[in-house]
């Protein structure tokens, strides 16, 4: 049993968290999960970083309403503008989803040639190319980013393997596959949920999924003992709009049965610190 029974806070601009929440879960099964999607905003991605930190400070806000031991930043946007002064904030560990993936795809490349994808804001923020640079450790690597900003509308949209999808990913992958990658971080929690799409259009890459890279270090910073599975993990899920496709692919990608999200209002939340 764990030690510190205070929940795991876990926030995202919607569904794609679910991805990371559901490798928690499987890492973490004895913890209790506070989730929250913030359905009415999403997506993040075409938001100003200042608006993506003060979102990200209203989300933090929110889970710790709930006593939580943990933050995972379970959106790449997030992670990649709003992290550094989550930390600098907060007294309690933050996970990011962007530190993880990038030593992950180092470790994975067997060329050199490493794709990403992400929104608008994560590709332009460089935070995975920079990421990348900071763990090679003398290996010459070659990144090569592609925002996909159709990806989350679809998955958010519950559109996750049909022809207009396939379509899309196409054209957003063409570049990747004439640079030769043999690696792909998939750079946004929405993006694993289009995994049969993606793998079936890149056969023999190597996908990356951030969601889970980070749930191991989350697994890190609470035991260095895989957890014996007693019962079904504990998962409260909170969003600030209902949206019907959400219930649905939570209780697809969780792989359990989880009662219906409640709607919740954070936008009168703040840490108590501008990080702004």
């Amino acid at each position: 049993m764990p030690t510190d029974p205070r929940p795991i806070g876990v926030f995202d601009s919607g569904i794609g968290g679910l991805s990371v929440l559901k490798h928690l879960a499987r890492l973490l099964p004895q913890e209790t999960f506070v989730y929250l999607g913030d359905t009415a905003r999403v997506p993040y991605g075409n938001k100003s970083a200042e608006t993506v930190r003060l979102y990200s400070s209203q989300c933090a806000a929110f889970l710790l309403t709930h006593n939580v031991k943990m933050i995972v930043v379970a959106c790449n946007t997030a992670s990649a503008l709003a992290l550094d002064t989550l930390r600098a904030s907060l007294t309690i560990p933050v996970v990011g989803v962007i530190e993880p993936a990038a030593r992950e795809a180092v470790s994975r490349t067997r060329n050199g040639h490493i794709g990403v994808i992400g929104t608008r804001a994560t590709v332009a923020s460089d935070s995975y190319a920079r990421c990348i640079e900071r763990y090679a450790e003398g290996k010459t690597l070659h990144v090569h980013s592609r925002p996909c900003p159709l990806f989350v509308p679809l998955v958010e949209e519950g559109w996750l393997d049909s022809p207009a999808t396939r379509l899309i990913a196409e054209e957003y992958l063409r570049p990747l596959v004439a640079n030769g990658i043999d690696t792909l971080v998939l750079g946004c929690t929405h993006y694993p949920l289009l995994g049969p799409v993606l793998s079936s259009i890149l056969p023999g890459v190597e996908l990356i999924d951030c969601g889970e890279c980070a749930a191991i270090d989350a697994q890190r910073l609470i035991s260095a003992e895989p957890q014996e599975l007693l019962h079904m993990p504990l998962i409260s899920l909170y969003v600030t709009d209902h949206t019907p496709a959400f219930t649905m692919l939570a209780r697809q990608f969780l792989g359990m049965p989880v009662d219906e999200p409640v709607r919740v209002n954070v936008e009168h939340l703040a840490l108590s610190s501008d990080i702004r």
